[in-house]
């Protein structure tokens, strides 16, 4: 794991300094290389998981001569290594690196069918005269980019180029609207101007002559109905999918939010190397707001820890330490958030790095492929369809696109941020890049799944764990997005995973794991990992949170009036969130707010 940066010109300079604002990402070396042309500079920082440091270090030069600049993990490797033995492939490293740069020498892009990974990386052809740059099928990786009078730079961050980007520093006037209306930005732009990233299973290919992207490669992966749910099945696929992504050499630490799909991940890698080494959160003071327990995950993750007997540590959540880290989690994080929790994923990562952990394993991705959420409960009712589509049947792809473009109920103020594109050009805009290759007529719920899968996860929970994790040197590894366990779970029909109640949603697992996992897991009621700020704010919890809160009414003074309840407190954090997003990276608004 590490980050990667590069630009299509001679600028050892800008790659070093880029390098040194991301050294986070790395502790475990750095270097810089050019090509004797001088039309390509290639820069990368290691943190070593698989392999020893000095046996990783890049840009990594392939057997053809080309160069590699790669961020990620391949889960599949020993499978493959064993696969191409004596093929070509010698493996003298045991570094997945190797094994990448081997397979695009001899497979082209091809090769990126085959592995199971999640990556960005930048591959360099000089006879060729052209760098392709990949992100993996899940979006797990970031990889951002933007064309400029060189040509092109990339990285795995934006700090670090933003300089070399004009106009940089103004908002993006779709993605903040895309943000605005959906919670989220899922847009091709990031909210600074000018500045792109990859999407999800994309592959673009950069013409050093032509100065443009030649072509594209695209790996999503597609919802069906193929697949019959079988208990004994879903619990193999289960437990492979966890032990590919156990490889390597260093402590792994889960997530362990109390839930179903933590808790199956927890179960399963505590089966591989017992011990499980689990983290959860506990908020002091205990909170009860609009009738949510906000220990209640932590109380379900000990039964599970103690029954099981995981080596289980209890974060504390406070509003001070919430409020001592929060520019930290502007900062790391890069752009905007809609999700009010953000301080308190910076400082669970922090926690982890204090207690040695290197590598972390959480649950994401399984309420999308799963069925999870009561939004798709609620997609099988007449009532819910008539009142966002008209009609009781969910015919086309934009039918899908429209139940997701109202997937928030209150949406940010297109006026408080700089942004005015009205929400149909918005949706007509990610109709153009989420396509109806995504679409089953046949199962238009695990359709929607299939969206969030490409949307909502990499957007909001793999963003955020890359750059907190990385942020103190860890890397975050998802079993259930690996693609073996994506392609299985999306091709169960949804009527499998979802029952007639509102309460009978992720019924895979509540089916498979009846008797393994605690009744608590099983029957817990559907939470967010969430912190409540909100209701800290209303209160004014101590002296650290009352002049927090001050300062930010005072600077945006048009915010709603503030009512001491948990709902009207995280109301205001969006708002919040975005001004001092602006401020610490000197946005200009489009508005001039």
């Amino acid at each position: 794991m590490c980050g990667i940066y590069g630009i299509t010109a001679h600028d050892p300079e800008f790659i070093q300094n880029f390098i040194r604002k991301c050294e986070h990402r790395g502790p475990d070396g750095h270097k810089v290389w050019w090509d004797p042309d001088h039309q390509v500079t290639l820069g990368h920082n290691l943190l070593s998981i698989m392999a020893q440091p000095q046996l990783s270090i890049q840009p990594w030069k392939t057997p053809n001569g080309n160069i590699l600049v790669y961020n990620g993990e391949i889960f599949n490797y020993y499978e493959l290594k064993d696969k191409y033995k004596g093929k070509g492939f010698t493996g003298i490293t045991g570094c997945d690196t190797e094994l990448l740069a081997w397979g695009l020498d001899e497979f082209g892009l091809d090769f990126l069918d085959q592995i199971d990974s999640m990556h960005g990386f930048a591959y360099y052809e000089p006879k060729k005269k052209q760098i392709t740059i990949s992100r993996d099928h899940a979006g797990i990786k970031p990889l951002y980019y933007a064309e400029i009078k060189e040509g092109l730079v990339f990285g795995s961050e934006i700090k670090g180029m933003l300089g070399k980007v004009d106009n940089a520093h103004k908002i993006d006037q779709l993605a903040m609207s895309c943000l605005a209306h959906t919670g989220i930005n899922a847009t091709r732009n990031t909210v600074f101007n000018n500045i792109k990233k990859l999407l999800a299973g994309e592959t673009l290919t950069y013409s050093l002559q032509q100065k443009r992207f030649v072509s594209s490669k695209k790996i999503r992966i597609r919802p069906g109905t193929k697949n019959k749910f079988d208990v004994e099945e879903f619990r193999q696929k289960s437990h492979e999918t966890v032990k590919m992504c156990s490889i390597g050499q260093r402590q792994i630490g889960v997530f362990l939010s109390g839930g179903l799909d933590s808790s199956l991940v927890a179960h399963e890698l505590h089966k591989i190397m017992p011990p499980a080494l689990t983290f959860t959160n506990r908020m002091k003071p205990n909170v009860v707001a609009d009738e949510e327990d906000f220990n209640s995950d932590a109380q379900v993750a000990k039964i599970l820890a103690d029954i099981e007997g995981y080596k289980h540590t209890e974060i504390e959540i406070t509003p001070s330490k919430m409020i001592d880290i929060w520019d930290d989690s502007i900062y790391y994080m890069e752009q905007p958030m809609y999700n009010q929790s953000v301080p308190m994923y910076c400082y669970t990562n922090r926690v982890l790095h204090e207690n040695k952990v290197v590598v972390t394993m959480a649950g994401d991705m399984g309420d999308e492929i799963l069925g999870g959420y009561p939004k798709y409960w609620k997609m099988t009712r007449h009532e819910f369809l008539f009142k966002h589509l008209r009609k009781p049947k969910i015919k086309t792809w934009e039918d899908v696109m429209t139940l997701w473009m109202n997937r928030i109920k209150r949406p940010l103020l297109l006026n408080e941020i700089g942004a005015s594109i009205p929400k149909e050009e918005v949706k007509n805009e990610l109709l153009k890049l989420y396509t109806d290759d995504l679409f089953d007529q046949n199962d238009p719920i695990n359709s929607y799944m299939a969206l969030d899968c490409v949307t909502q996860v990499p957007e909001e929970f793999f963003n955020r764990n890359d750059k907190y994790g990385m942020a103190y040197g860890m890397e975050g590894r998802f079993p259930l997005a690996t693609k073996m366990f994506m392609k299985y779970c999306l091709n169960i029909p949804s009527a499998s995973k979802i029952g007639r109640k509102k309460s009978n949603t992720k019924m895979l697992t509540k089916t498979a794991y009846k008797g393994i996992l605690p009744a608590q897991v099983l029957n817990k009621p559907k939470t967010g990992w969430t912190v409540p700020i909100g209701y800290w704010l209303t209160k004014n919890m101590d002296s650290k949170i009352t002049k927090f809160y001050q300062k930010r009414l005072k600077e945006k003074s048009g915010l709603n009036i503030i009512t001491a309840s948990q709902k009207a407190g995280k109301a205001l954090l969006p708002s919040w969130i975005i001004n001092d997003w602006m401020k610490t990276y000197e946005i200009q608004s489009n508005n001039d707010i």
